[in-house]
């Protein structure tokens, strides 16, 4: 995932940013976030319900 932050969109990974990804079912996304000492990685799957991005 960070790979393809850094390569699609020439992001820093490291400068305190969240970064999220949805995929193709919307019922579920994954956030990834550097605390200064290695990636976090985040994953919530909706139950009932899918996601709707703004």
């Amino acid at each position: 995932m960070a790979i393809l932050i850094a390569d699609n969109f020439g992001l820093d990974l490291y400068d305190d940013s969240l970064f999220l990804f949805c995929g193709r079912r919307n019922d579920r996304f994954k956030a990834l976030y550097w605390d200064g000492k290695g990636f976090i990685l985040f994953y919530k799957q909706f139950d009932n319900g899918r996601l709707t991005w703004l």
